[in-house]
């Protein structure tokens, strides 16, 4: 019995280990500037159970520009960050969930290109807007092009057509698992954008929604934000 419970306590220590674990990608620390205030809107998007990022597409096109030779002039892109097998599956199953949870085939990024506001390209999912500073977009810019494997010559990597939508998969980079979560990547984006929420625990779409609802930054009036931001968007779905 005493060995019983040494084994769970063992058990226990170890996934408190793993869930504070930094693990890639890495959260990117803003740079402190003079001008701090929230010119930028962005969105976090959930569509139940997942979560990811969505930002203006010419700023991404300038860390990624592979990105703009495959979408051309999009105005927006969501981007999510998921286990390969588990991403790319059209049908879901309990051995394909629990592979993607304890033994992982790799980590994808999945690219949407999206013409319009998120509130209007998914109606049917719980939105949640927030501001950031140009700094704060910035970081939360050098996070996603870090999601991304690169080959020899520095180019990311395409896989196949995503699953909805003008879309692409493309190489990731890091690990998903039980507490490495597409929803945990998502923490780290905002938190590379500035919001003091800590990722460790934060392994569910609704942890997310949650911690935005309490601590989300009210954005200046549209017109004046839309002109200042060049769109900016950030998208969790």
């Amino acid at each position: 019995m005493v060995f019983s419970v040494a084994k769970i306590l063992l058990l226990f220590l170890l996934l408190g280990w793993l869930a504070g674990c930094s693990c890639s990608p890495y959260v990117i620390q803003p740079k402190q500037t003079p001008d701090n205030s929230p010119a930028n809107r962005i969105y976090v998007v959930s569509h139940g159970w997942h979560t990811g990022l969505v930002v203006p597409a010419s700023r991404l096109n300038q860390a990624l520009p592979g990105l703009a030779r495959r979408f051309g002039n999009s105005v927006f892109y969501e981007i999510g960050w998921g286990d390969k097998g588990f991403y790319q599956a059209k049908e879901i199953t309990t051995g394909l969930t629990l592979q993607a949870m304890l033994w992982a085939t790799g980590a994808i990024v999945h690219v949407v290109a999206v013409p319009r506001s998120p509130y209007e390209s998914f109606p049917h999912s719980q939105v949640s807007d927030a501001c950031v500073s140009e700094a704060e977009l910035d970081s939360l810019i050098t996070f996603l092009a870090s999601s991304f494997s690169h080959d020899k010559s520095g180019q990311i990597i395409p896989l196949a057509r995503g699953i909805y939508g003008d879309a692409h998969f493309y190489e990731g980079t890091g690990r998903y698992y039980l507490l490495n979560t597409c929803n945990k990547w998502t923490a780290k984006g905002l938190s590379s954008a500035g919001y003091d929420i800590s990722p460790t625990f934060k392994l569910t779409a609704g942890s997310i929604m949650n911690y935005l609802a309490h601590h989300r930054r009210a954005c200046p009036p549209s017109n004046s934000l839309l002109q200042a931001s060049d769109g900016s968007v950030i998208h969790a779905y």
